[in-house]
């Protein structure tokens, strides 16, 4: 695979070298700001980035950005266990992997740049993602470690936040319900009078859930304010807060009763923010932090818990960045990301009394809490060779308080083929920690563990068709020391398991035929060497969308096959096909009627071992702008 690669590239540069004489005139493509931190013509990167719009997340009508994200990208996938919401701890889904690659802490999922996770757990909060705050979504399909650092080893799944950008009031509201006592309800306005600009909201949603003791219920915020004190310079805040109460019903085969977890999650961000145009940076500081109490449940005959398990934990960091363009055709990004994380967790009786903590310190012993520390450097280099021809290269010095330093290479080439084409070439590399949860909590903890890593070798392929684009990209990934939980004497351990090695391609188009009727559709393949749990081997989706005058639609199916729910010599698969569609109608100027439904083929399936999703699901509602 790496000579077959190899060789594609040499072609590349052959096929760019042929061209040169004959491309002079390109047009502005989509700008993009992930995976380079300033907005950039995503035509000069050599990474693969999928953009999901906010007329796409509008008309998916879910609260969560992930469900309609995962849609409309190739190679990734999200697990679900129900209606509404993913939950946390045992029996949790919201398990986001792309080409294969996301356990745990391996994905990294930003707010404007933000990191977002458990500073004990290492992983994403799924359920915090929501559509109301969202612009539009980024996803780098491929190793971001160079600028993001640990846990961005599989890509990055970035919201970038909505901002009014002319003077003036919008306000949105939505009010819907159906299936199994399900409520979503949300509220935002938008605001800009002369250099102040405003966004702020609040949603809510609740379901009873398609099996008994699986109901869930979330409230959430979040207020983004901003200040221009000249052309150059803007000053901007944000706040977010979100409270939820998930059930879990635990495996058909195996119920259980008062598996519940009260979960309340905030962050809050300051940044500075200047542009000269020639030159551009932000300096930011953030705070994340989690309180979580869980009660484990019991098995239906069984004794229910004593204790309840909490946890606080938090992420607390500095971000700068400066990019500059110091002659035609370049662009330099110099960066400095330092991160202060950990947090407590402990076992509480539920009458009161004594705590017993559960993280341990260096020296084994138990504590009442445990941070860590990184902070790295990078560089990024950008310039555009010829008129055909540009070049990426970067490099970050990561050093880890626990883990020790990593030095992190990426680089690629765009050969702009014709002025509606793109062939581009990419080496990097992505890794990740092992976090505290694994290395001094729980019984399989292990402070010996190594950081995992991989390259990942991609050629991809653009052509712009006018009215829409087709896509195409192939990929080799080669990873060592993947972090397991195995069975040593009988005991379960930690351990770093070897290499891992996947491949595979995806493809992806959109296309407007009229004023009323476009298509997006998308095609990812992938082998595992070592089959990973939550990852299918063929993801497939087609939607058509229609809108004149009043009324509009959109159908969606995607078909999953070789979805792995268990791994091992008796490793379970599941194929399934999903058909979704979404009407609409326009009642007066402000106000539309919507109405959705979801596994109208009714398919008996499930994403997450022991959790069948519902069959046939409906919501409406009524959809309200001014």
């Amino acid at each position: 695979m790496k000579r077959t690669f190899l060789f594609l590239v040499s072609l590349c540069i052959g096929i760019g070298l042929k061209a040169q004489d004959t491309l002079r005139l390109y047009h502005i493509d989509e700008v993009v700001v992930t995976g380079t931190r300033n907005n950039t013509d995503v035509r000069h990167l050599p990474l693969t980035i999928t953009s999901v719009s906010r007329p796409q997340l509008e008309q998916s009508y879910t609260q969560s950005v992930l469900p309609t994200v995962t849609q409309l990208t190739p190679g990734l996938f999200t697990t679900t266990r129900g209606i509404i919401g993913y939950g946390v701890s045992t029996g949790a889904a919201g398990s986001m992997k792309i080409r294969g690659v996301g356990s745990g802490a391996q994905l990294m999922v930003l707010i404007d740049g933000q990191p977002q996770y458990a500073g004990l757990m290492g992983h994403p909060i799924p359920d915090a993602y929501q559509t109301m705050m969202a612009e539009k979504v980024e996803v780098l399909r491929g190793p971001a470690s160079m600028f993001y650092g640990s846990n961005a080893m599989a890509g990055v799944i970035n919201i970038v936040t909505r901002q009014q950008e002319t003077d003036g009031s919008r306000t949105n509201i939505r009010l819907g319900g159906g299936s199994y006592g399900t409520i979503q309800a949300e509220a935002g306005n938008s605001y800009k009078s002369g250099a102040f600009n405003s966004n702020v909201g609040i949603s809510y949603q609740r379901t009873d859930g398609h099996r008994e003791n699986s109901e869930f219920e979330q409230y959430s915020g979040f207020a983004k304010l901003g200040y221009s004190f000249n052309p150059n310079w803007k000053l901007s805040g944000d706040v977010n807060l979100t409270h939820f109460i998930a059930s879990n019903p635990g495996p058909e085969s195996a119920p259980l009763l008062d598996n519940d977890s009260w979960i309340t999650r905030g962050l809050a961000s300051l940044s500075l923010t200047n542009n000269y145009g020639n030159t551009n940076g932000a300096l930011r500081v953030y705070y994340d932090w989690g309180h979580h109490k869980i009660d484990d449940g019991y098995n239906v005959g069984g004794t229910p818990r004593t204790n309840l398990y909490k946890h606080d934990d938090y992420i607390g960091g500095i971000s700068w960045y400066q990019s500059a363009s110091f002659f035609e055709g370049n662009r330099v990004t110099f960066g400095i990301d330092w991160q202060h994380f950990g947090g407590s967790a402990w076992n509480e009786p539920k009458t009161g009394g004594e705590k017993t903590y559960l993280v341990k310190d260096k020296d084994g012993n138990l504590t009442d809490g445990l941070h860590q520390d990184e902070i790295a450097g990078y560089v990024d280099f950008r310039q555009d060779l010829a008129e055909w021809l540009s070049m990426e290269a970067g490099i970050r010095y990561d050093h880890h308080s626990t883990a020790g330093n990593e030095w992190v290479p990426q680089g690629g080439l765009s050969f702009h083929v014709s002025p509606t084409a793109d062939l581009k070439a990419m080496v990097s590399k992505g890794f990740r920690n092992s976090i505290i949860r694994e290395m001094y909590m729980f019984p399989p903890s292990n402070t010996e563990l190594e950081s995992e890593s991989m390259m990942n070798y991609e050629l991809s392929y653009t052509q712009r068709l006018g009215k829409g684009h087709i896509g195409a990209n192939i990929f080799y990934i080669d990873g060592k020391n993947l972090i397991s939980t195995v069975r040593i004497d009988g005991r379960p351990k930690n351990i770093n398991t070897g290499e891992f090695t996947n491949y595979g391609f995806e493809l992806n188009t959109d296309y407007r035929f009229n004023a009323h009727w476009s298509i997006d559709a998308n095609y990812s393949f992938l082998h595992m060497k070592q089959a990973i749990e939550g990852a299918p081997e063929s993801k497939f989706y087609v939607g058509v969308n229609y809108a004149q005058n009043r009324f509009g639609f959109n159908v969606g199916v995607q078909r999953i096959d070789g979805l792995y729910i268990t791994t091992g010599d008796n490793a379970l698969k599941e194929n399934f096909t999903l058909l979704n569609a979404t009407a609409t109608y326009q009642v007066a100027k402000a106000m539309k009627l919507y109405v959705k439904g979801e596994n109208l083929l009714a398919q008996h399936y499930q994403t997450y071992n022991g959790f069948y999703m519902p069959r046939a699901t409906f919501m409406g509602g009524i959809d309200i702008n001014f």
